[in-house]
């Protein structure tokens, strides 16, 4: 746990609050929904039952709700980008709604929040966010 701990700090200097924080929050979100949806779609597919497909909406529900509650941000974000280049590589898995164009936005918001990190509002910044710690005036030694 340590070294995830200074990791993830190093990465990222702060967690972003406010208004910034919101945003990645909205980022999060939206790109993480839409991929779960998608690969939920993929593993309930009745026609599309190869291990290719499953494995590919496994990975991209796991790592969407990874990356909508902000925990391992950077690994969530990259892992999201290839379950939704996966999508169309080599040939399309049959989900609900995202065509070619759709994958690569979702792709580069994923991407996108990898590289900026996941905000305040998420669970990294409550386990590897930097700390102020207070230290009480002791009293008794002044005296």
């Amino acid at each position: 746990m340590h070294a995830t701990l200074c990791v993830v700090q190093r990465l990222f200097s702060s967690f972003a609050a406010g208004w910034p924080g919101a945003g990645l929050l909205l980022l999060r979100s939206v790109s993480a929904s839409i991929a779960m949806v998608e690969g939920i779609a993929v593993l309930l597919k009745a026609s599309d039952h190869t291990l290719g497909g499953a494995a590919v909406g496994c990975l991209a529900v796991v790592s969407a709700m990874a990356l909508l509650i902000g925990f391992v941000t950077p690994v969530a974000g990259l892992a999201l980008a290839v379950a939704m280049a996966l999508f169309w590589f080599p040939h399309p898995v049959d989900g609900l709604f995202l065509d070619a164009v759709a994958s690569v936005l979702v792709a580069a918001n994923a991407l996108a929040v990898a590289f900026l990190g996941p905000g305040a509002f998420s669970i990294d910044a409550r386990l590897f966010g930097r700390r102020e710690i207070f230290v009480p005036h002791d009293t008794k030694a002044s005296d």
